[in-house]
């Protein structure tokens, strides 16, 4: 009788529209596992399908010790660093990668143009993206043809729940209280096209034919944010887009609405947690992205470049 060898490592990977989805399992047999995160303006997700025992991460030249993890147990990286984990222990993970730009639209198309990125954390719970996840093995384990409409409403979700639970942004289960889908459209363009302007509280409740007390109250049910602050994350995120050009520091201060380049750097590290500087050097525009790899269902999204730094070697 014929045997076939299972192999110790196997990476299962769907592209959707707006990410790469990979499943890897390990069952910790023969040499450690490597597994690299590219270098990329985007993000990572990684969500423990089953517990994981210790293991070592390596990023931004720095090694950490971590587990065990819980099933359930996410982490999020910034990618622009790269990334690698190496496991000695059996794994089953599953990874979102998402291009920034590709959440940055997902949330400009959900009228949330403030968005600025998710917030690199963990390891933490999070039993909504344990379920999403769980929801996608069929689809990636090949045992039969995926429904498109099926995943593209899985990644649309990993996407809803990512920009609000990591990312800041509040979506109202009703409009009580709140403003209406008008008013609320209203209010976020004035803010737009006042980017550089002094705006008050009046000219907003003006805009939307409510008082002031009134439309303060609605705006932060809507939004979960103040006025203010919701023009200042729209700033740094026109401003991170500019930082992509060649545009001098002191003049996108000035073209975002910042009073000069020290108000701008205050502001923007407190949000991004980096100064301008910083986040141009590791954002800066991308070359060509590589062919990408041949698509399970739905459209590919744009490929990640394969740079990753290398993992530093086991001490004895």
């Amino acid at each position: 009788m014929k045997m076939t060898r299972i192999p110790a490592s196997r990476r299962f990977r769907l592209d959707l529209p707006s990410m790469h989805v990979e499943r890897l399992i390990h069952d910790g047999r023969g040499a450690p596992c490597e597994d690299r995160l590219p270098r990329a303006d985007g993000f990572a997700v990684e969500i423990q399908l089953a517990e994981v025992g210790p293991h070592r991460r390596v990023a931004a030249g720095e090694t950490r010790h971590v587990g065990p993890l819980a099933a359930g147990a996410a982490t999020i990286h910034d990618m622009t660093t790269g990334h690698v984990a190496l496991y000695h222990t059996p794994v089953d993970r599953m990874c979102f990668t998402i291009p920034r730009r590709a959440l940055r639209a997902f949330a400009a198309g959900a009228g949330r143009p403030e968005f600025n990125g998710l917030r690199a954390a963990g390891p933490l719970q999070d039993s909504t993206l344990h379920g999403l996840a769980q929801a996608l093995i069929p689809a990636l384990d090949g045992a039969s043809p995926p429904s498109r409409l099926f995943v593209e409403q899985v990644g649309l979700a990993v996407l809803a729940h990512l920009v609000q639970a990591h990312g800041g942004l509040h979506f109202p289960p009703h409009r009580k209280g709140g403003l209406s889908a008008r008013q609320e459209a209203q209010a976020r363009d004035y803010l737009a096209a006042h980017l550089a302007g002094d705006v008050s509280m009046d000219d907003l409740a003006g805009v939307c034919g409510l008082s002031r007390s009134y439309f303060g109250k609605a705006f932060k049910v809507t939004f979960g944010k103040s006025p203010y602050r919701w023009l200042t994350e729209y700033r740094v995120a026109r401003a991170c887009d500019a930082l992509r050009t060649g545009m001098p520091i002191a003049q996108v201060a000035l073209a975002c609405g910042f009073t000069d380049q020290s108000h701008l750097t205050r502001v923007f590290a407190a949000i991004m947690q980096e100064t301008p500087g910083s986040w141009r050097r590791t954002h800066a525009a991308p070359g060509p992205a590589p062919a990408g790899q041949e698509v399970r269902t739905g459209r590919p999204c744009a490929s990640f470049p394969e740079t990753c730094p290398p993992i530093a070697k086991r001490s004895a």
